[in-house]
Parts: C-alpha cells; sequence; structure tokens
C-alpha cells in the first residue's frame, strides 16, 4: 500500500486536520448565506471529493467560502433559495467554458487592489452583518444600513438577557480564535475553529444558556434540485448580473488563491485553466443539489499544506470525512450555538481587510491604496457587482494616465529655431499638458517640432499637434517643422 501510495500517512493526517477546520466554516458560512447548515457541507463535500479530485491545483482545497456570503445572502433574499442553484449551476458552467477557453491564465491580470478592495468589502459587510446575528438580532438589508444601526442594536443588546448571552457566546468565540496561536503546540493540534466551537457549546450547555442553535433539517431533506419553473428566472437582468458577479467573484477568489497556496509549498504549481474548469464542475453539481457556491478557500488550503499534505488525495478525503459527518452525526449540529458561528465568521471577515497592506500601499502607491479603499467603501455602499465595476474602472482609468507619460524637452540656443522633442506617449488624457507646454514657447521665433521620440500618438494628439502648428506662425519666421514619429 505505502508503495502504491508513498504520501498516504500524510496525505491522511492532513486530510483530518482539514476536515476539522472545514466542518465550523461550512456549518457558519451555510447560516450566514440564511440556507439550511447541511448545505453548506453539500457544498465542501463537493469541493473535496469532486473538485478535489480533478487536475489544476495540487494542495489547494474548496469548498463555501465566507467571501460569497453576502453576495449569496443577497441573492436568496431576492430570489429565493430555488433559483440559487440555478445561479450557481449556470456559474460552473461559465467557469467550465471559460477554463476550456483558456480565460483562466487572464484573471492574473486583474489588479491586485482591486481583489483586496473586494475581499475588504466583503470583510466589512460580513463582520457588520455578524454582529447582528451576535447579538440575537435582525441585520438591515443594506450594508451602511447595517453599520449605521450598530451602535443601537448593541445598547438594545444590554437590556435583554438573551442578547447578552448570546454576545457572550460570540465575544468569547472571537477571543478563542485570537489567542489560540498563543497555546501551546500539543493543544494547537485541535483547530482554532474546532475548538472554539466546541468551547461554545459547551458552555452553553453547562450553564443552560438561551441561545439560538442551529436549525437541523437532515442532509436529504436540505438538498433540493432547482425545478423547471426556477430556470425561467434566467430571463432575469437580476438573475443575470449576479451569476456575472458569482462568475468573476469566484473565479478571481480561486485563482489568487490558487497563487497564494503556490507560495505555500515546493509541489507542482497551479495549472490556471484545468483550476478553472475543475471549480466550474464543482460549482455546476453544487448548482444541480441546490447548494452553495464553491470557491478555494485559503484558510483550508493553509492547514492542508502546513499539515503535510502531499497530493490531492488529501483534499479528496477530507471531502469523505465532511459526507460521514452529514450522514451519520448531523444531529451534532443542532448543538451549536449561532453566536459562536456568527463569531467565527467575524474573525475570518477581519482577516479579509488588509489593513497593513493599505498602510504599506499609501506609503508607496497611493494610487493604488485608493483603489482599494474606494472599492471597499463601494461595495458596502452600493453592492458587491457594482463595488467591483467601479474598482475595475478605476484600475483601467489609473493605468491608462500612467501609460500616457510623455516628457517635452525645449532647446532654445538664443539664435536660430527653437528645438523641441516630444517622447513617451502622446494620448488624449496628456492633451491638455502637451498644449499648454507648447503654446508656451516663443511666438516670434521658428519651432523645429521633433516627434520621433514618441512611443505612440493617438489621432487625437496629431489633429490637435497640426493644428497648434498652423496656429504658431510669426509675422518675419518660418512656420513650424514637425519630424514624424
Amino acid at each position: 500500500m505505502t508503495s502504491t501510495y508513498p504520501h498516504l500517512r500524510q496525505d491522511f493526517a492532513a486530510s483530518l486536520v482539514v476536515f476539522l477546520v472545514a466542518l465550523p466554516l461550512c456549518v457558519g458560512v451555510a447560516v450566514a448565506s440564511g440556507v439550511p447548515a447541511e448545505l453548506g457541507l453539500v457544498t465542501g463535500i463537493v469541493g473535496g471529493i469532486v473538485t478535489g479530485s480533478m487536475r489544476g491545483s495540487s494542495l489547494q482545497v474548496s469548498g463555501p467560502a465566507a467571501g460569497l456570503t453576502v453576495l449569496v445572502f443577497e441573492a436568496v433574499r431576492e430570489f429565493g433559495l430555488p433559483v440559487l442553484g440555478v445561479i450557481v449551476l449556470a456559474t460552473g458552467l461559465l467557469q467550465i467554458l471559460m477554463g476550456s477557453l483558456k480565460v483562466g491564465r487572464w484573471f492574473r491580470a486583474i489588479s491586485v487592489s482591486v481583489v483586496e478592495g473586494m475581499l475588504a468589502g466583503i470583510g466589512l459587510v460580513l463582520i457588520a452583518g455578524q454582529l447582528y446575528a451576535m447579538a440575537d438580532t435582525e441585520a438591515p438589508a443594506s450594508g451602511l444600513g447595517k453599520i449605521a444601526g450598530l451602535p443601537g442594536a448593541l445598547v438594545d443588546a444590554v437590556g435583554d438577557t438573551g442578547a447578552l448571552a448570546s454576545l457572550g457566546i460570540g465575544v468569547g468565540t472571537i477571543a478563542v480564535l485570537v489567542l489560540w496561536k498563543r497555546m501551546p503546540a500539543k493543544v494547537r493540534t485541535v483547530p482554532g475553529p474546532l475548538a472554539a466551537v466546541g468551547l461554545a457549546t459547551l458552555a452553553a450547555l453547562a450553564f443552560s444558556l438561551p441561545v439560538a442553535t442551529v436549525e437541523v433539517q437532515g442532509l436529504l431533506g436540505s438538498v433540493q434540485p432547482p425545478s423547471a419553473s426556477a430556470f425561467g428566472e434566467l430571463a432575469s437582468v437580476g438573475v443575470l448580473a449576479t451569476i456575472v458577479a458569482f462568475t468573476l467573484i469566484a473565479s478571481a477568489e480561486s485563482l489568487f488563491c490558487a497563487a497564494a497556496v503556490d507560495r505555500l509549498h515546493d509541489g507542482p504549481r497551479t495549472a490556471y485553466d484545468k483550476e478553472l474548469v475543475a471549480q466550474g464542475a464543482g460549482n455546476a453539481l453544487c448548482g444541480v443539489l441546490g447548494a452553495l457556491p464553491m470557491t478555494a478557500v485559503i484558510v483550508r488550503s493553509a492547514a492542508n499544506v502546513q499539515a503535510g499534505a502531499r497530493t490531492k488525495a488529501s483534499r479528496v478525503m477530507h471531502g469523505g470525512w465532511l459526507l460521514l459527518f452529514a450522514a451519520l452525526l448531523p444531529g451534532v449540529l443542532a448543538y451549536i450555538p449561532l453566536p459562536a458561528l456568527a463569531g467565527i465568521l467575524i474573525y475570518s471577515g477581519a482577516k479579509l481587510i488588509p489593513v497593513r497592506e493599505v498602510v504599506s500601499l499609501w506609503r508607496e502607491h497611493r494610487g493604488e491604496a485608493l483603489i482599494l479603499m474606494v472599492t471597499a467603501v463601494s461595495i458596502v455602499a452600493v453592492s458587491m457587482f457594482e463595488g467591483v465595476l467601479i474598482g475595475l474602472a478605476l484600475a483601467v482609468a489609473k493605468t491608462a494616465w500612467e501609460a500616457s507619460h510623455i516628457k517635452l524637452e525645449v532647446v532654445d540656443k538664443g539664435a536660430g529655431p527653437v528645438q523641441a522633442y516630444l517622447s513617451g506617449n502622446a494620448t488624449f488624457l496628456r492633451l491638455p499638458k502637451i498644449l499648454d507646454s507648447l503654446e508656451s514657447l516663443p511666438q516670434d521665433r521658428p519651432v523645429e517640432l521633433d516627434l520621433s521620440g514618441l512611443h505612440h500618438l493617438d489621432h487625437a494628439c496629431r489633429t490637435a499637434l497640426e493644428n497648434w502648428a498652423e496656429r504658431h506662425s510669426a509675422v518675419g519666421t518660418e512656420p513650424v517643422r514637425m519630424t514624424a514619429v
């Protein structure tokens, strides 16, 4: 056996660690998304067994992700749970198509500032929403409403015994997660999320705390494939926009995760197009089962690498452990306090906000820092899809502005013509600067304008330069002489 599977021992041990990390996260993401807890396990199972067995990235682990929680919640609230399956199925098919057309590698060209801004915006909305869940109260629908209503919700919680108990469980969960890294190595063999949920569950049972717990429906009872009528919603512009948002965000998050995981190990590198196909196959199956969408998840992937996984067998086995748990022990979920899951997601949401990166960018690349912050604020203020589009538009505009760098060098020897040299890229974006500089040249002297140093001269600039040359003439002087590009 060991000769056939030389890394079986390492992969087996790693699969158990990943299973223990994934279990509370799968349940927490499902509850926060407004769907039955078991559907989070279904997505984790598919991510492990189906996506995990396919070619692409060897060690990254897929499942329901905190980064899509806000978008899934909005989709379920607006269109209903049956339509979610259609959206996820369409997302998977689009990912398969994009991977087959070799589009996967192009996701690496997306501005890192936009992606980090997207994750930061998701993190802010996720934290705000889960604070309401932790205080056992209903959250407002909009991102701004969630943030604006927090002080009032916390004040109301102070006078409510049940809300205080819920807050205590949530805060205790976050404290365990924060302090877990400081525990002795032997204690840290138990993953932090599992330990936090386990301790919160024991505390709720031991003190008979009046806190809400996970509602259990059973695995088969939760799986509801989309009906034929649900596919009729594909004619809705809102559904189509949601599919595009799911596809772009899930694909970008998965492929950026793959790049991050590749930096953690020395094994085979990710084949981006094949990984996109694998993600698409998993999402297509999740859509057929009416489950949550999946992405590659950095928390689980890092745990997999750090636990010593050597091949994709570890992630496949972790999917098997999730299946066994969902089939044999679903009743255990009913003991898990909801505020504990909210605490885990608040902790996960906080890690999505790149505070250190923003500080570093502000010192070195303020334009990138502004793109990151505007993207995050736009997601909170407007919506996920529009926020990402605003970030992408800003990134493209910034790149276009920087690419149009141009320099004008003037040599005036006091006698003879004034010599002007233009170099760089002459585009309409810098046209006002070019014309201001040229119009400041002496009007009573001939000018020799050398354009041979330009790498690019667009039509707007060429026309403007020709018009300027016609206007720039003085009595007794020669007209402007231009050397072509």
